[in-house]
C-alpha cells in the first residue's frame, strides 16, 4: 500500500504537470538575448527576468536536421538583440512560454514560415486565432510554391516525424545489438504505419525500399 508521503509526491507531481500546461495571457516588451533554434528564443524583460519562449503556431527543423542551422540563423537575424513584444498564451511541460513574438511590427513566427524555415504547426492550429491560422497556412503554401528554404527538398521531413524517428532509431539499434534481425547494410529496416519498408540509417534518415 502506498505511503502518505508517496501519495503526496504523486499528487504534487500531477499538480505541477497541470500547472506547467496551464493557460496564461501575458503581453510584455523584452529584448532578445538568445536564439536556441528556429522556433525558440530567450528574452529579458524590463525587470531583467529571463523568459524562454517557444514560438507558437510553428515548428522549425531540429538543429541536427537539414536546414536546422539555417532556421536558427534566420530567426537570429530577425530578432536577436532587438526589442520585441511577446504575447504568450500558455506554458508547455518544459516551462517555456508559448506565444507570438512581434519584432518591428511584424510577426516573427509567421516570418519563419514565409521564409521556408518552419512548418505551420497544424497539430496546434486550433490554439491560434482564425486570422493567424489562415495566415500561417497560406504562408506555408506560398513558401512551398516558391521552393523557399527547406522546401528546396522534394520531401523534407517534418520535425515532429524526425523527433519520433530518432526515438525509433534508438529502439531499433537496441534490437540489433540484442540479436534482433533488423539489419539493412549500415542501417536498419522497419515497417511504416502504412506498410512501407524503410531503412533507417545510423544518421536517422529514412530510405524507403
Amino acid at each position: 500500500m502506498p505511503t502518505i508521503q508517496a501519495t503526496f509526491k504523486a499528487s504534487l507531481f500531477s499538480l505541477l504537470f497541470v500547472i506547467s500546461e496551464i493557460a496564461l495571457s501575458e503581453t510584455y516588451g523584452a529584448s532578445v538575448v538568445g536564439v536556441s533554434d528556429g522556433d525558440t528564443i530567450t528574452v529579458l524583460d524590463s525587470s531583467n527576468t529571463q523568459h524562454k519562449v517557444r514560438l507558437a503556431g510553428i515548428d522549425a527543423p531540429e538543429k541536427s536536421q537539414a536546414f536546422g542551422q539555417r532556421a536558427r540563423d534566420g530567426l537570429s537575424a530577425l530578432v536577436f538583440g532587438k526589442p520585441v513584444v511577446v504575447d504568450s498564451n500558455k506554458r508547455d511541460r518544459y516551462g517555456r512560454e508559448i506565444g507570438k513574438v512581434i519584432v518591428g511590427g511584424q510577426d516573427a513566427n509567421l516570418s519563419q514560415v514565409r521564409m521556408g524555415l518552419a512548418w505551420h504547426y497544424k497539430a496546434y492550429e486550433k490554439e491560434q486565432s482564425t486570422t493567424d491560422r489562415a495566415a500561417y497556412a497560406q504562408a506555408e503554401i506560398a513558401a512551398r510554391s516558391r521552393r523557399a528554404g527547406l522546401w528546396q527538398e522534394s520531401k523534407p521531413t517534418p520535425p515532429w516525424d524526425f523527433r519520433h524517428g530518432s526515438r525509433d532509431d534508438a529502439s531499433l539499434r537496441n534490437r540489433m545489438h540484442s540479436g534482433g534481425s533488423c539489419a539493412c547494410g549500415s542501417g536498419l529496416t522497419c515497417t511504416g504505419p502504412k506498410g512501407g519498408i524503410y531503412c533507417m540509417t545510423v544518421g536517422g534518415a529514412k530510405k524507403y525500399q
